[in-house]
This record gives structure tokens, sequence and C-alpha cells, in this order.
């Protein structure tokens, strides 16, 4: 009896330590980390219309050359408006110009730009109104020179008018753009211009639009 229990606890011991060398060459396995699942972001949907007034809409001194000063800004109202516009579903408008006056170098620039509001189903149609309007200028008088010009907003066109009829003949530049339910026109004129600037500030002013 005494050398069957011996032989029992020697069989036990064994397989005690055959366990514990078993596990060191095979460890139980670590189990796999749970993945933590990603976010996903929500999209955000912008507003087809414009959100902000139109005088925060209108350039800054602080975003206007340094040699500008500020003429004047105001909001426009509908009785100023025509008819068209009215039809049209004008909503609100806004103007700012500014002027840079150089009396040694005979220099005299003026700067103006120009904030409408309509019901965002017609801004092709005020757009294709003013390119029209441009078109219909006399030739014998005005000539018209269609500028390239990237991109601004939705829809943009840019030119060149002459006055022929004085002498010397007088040139503006103009760009005009859509961008939501916002129309704009950005004009530059006088004995120094600067075309590029103006792209600048027709970009300035787009970027405003929100």
């Amino acid at each position: 009896m005494y050398t069957g229990s011996a032989i029992l606890c020697a069989v036990l011991a064994a397989v005690l330590v055959s366990a514990g060398c078993l596990s060191s060459i095979f460890p139980d396995p670590v189990p796999a980390p749970i993945p933590t699942p990603t976010p996903v972001p929500i999209p955000t949907t912008e507003s087809p219309v414009s959100t902000v007034s139109v005088s925060q809409m209108a350039l800054q001194p602080s975003d206007i050359p340094s040699d500008y000063i500020l003429k004047s800004r105001s909001d426009l109202t509908y009785m100023e408006m025509s008819p068209i516009s009215h039809d049209l579903g004008w909503r609100a408008g806004y103007t700012v110009t500014y002027y840079r006056i150089n009396e040694e170098k005979y220099d005299m620039t003026g700067l103006r730009q120009v904030i409408y509001l309509y019901p965002l189903a017609n801004m092709k149609k005020v757009y294709d109104l003013k390119k029209d309007s441009i078109d219909s200028y006399n030739p014998e008088t005005t000539t018209i020179y269609e500028l390239p010009c990237p991109k601004t907003g939705d829809r943009t066109f840019a030119y060149r008018m002459t006055d022929n009829s004085r002498s010397p003949s007088l040139s503006t530049y103009s760009i005009i753009f859509t961008k939501k339910d916002v129309y704009e026109e950005l004009t530059m004129g006088g004995t120094t211009t600067d075309f590029e600037t103006l792209k600048a500030l027709a970009q300035t002013a787009a970027d405003k639009i929100r």
C-alpha cells in the first residue's frame, strides 16, 4: 500500500513537471486585442446660400493695398434698384469705394465693389443679363476686351472697357462673378490700373462669401 502511494505521488509529480515544461514550450495564446472602432466623420453640409450679411462681404481697408483710402461704403436700397432687378427678386445690396490719389504723380485711381443678393434660382439669369448688357455697348465709342481670369465663385467674366470717345482714351477693368446667391462687380479705373491686383481682390471678395 505504501509502495502504491509512493508510485502514485511520483506519477502525479511527473505529470505536473511535464505540464510545466509543455506550457513553457507552447504558451497559452494571448487573446487578440479588440480593435477600437475608427470614428466615421460626419459630413458637413455647406449652405447653398450666403449666411453672412452683405456688409461682411465687403472688402475692408485691410484687404486693399495700403496706398488706397476708403471713399465711401453703404447699404443699397430697394428704391435705388432698377425694375428688372426687382423682377429678379433683388433682396439686398452693398457698395464700397476706394481711391488712390498721388498729386505729385498725377495719379488718381478708383476701385469699386458692388454686392447684390438674389434668389439662388435666378443667379444664372442675373449673370447672363449683365453679360448681355456688356456686349450691347456701342462698338463705335466703346471697345470691350474679354480678359483671362481664374474662375471666381460659380461664374466669372473679366473684361477691359475702353472709352474711345475720350482723348486720351480711358480704360477700366472689371470682374463680375456669382457665388451662391451673391452677385458681385469689382471695377478699377483711373490713371494707373493693375489688373493683377483686381484679380487678387476678386478672390478675396469671393472668400468672404460664406
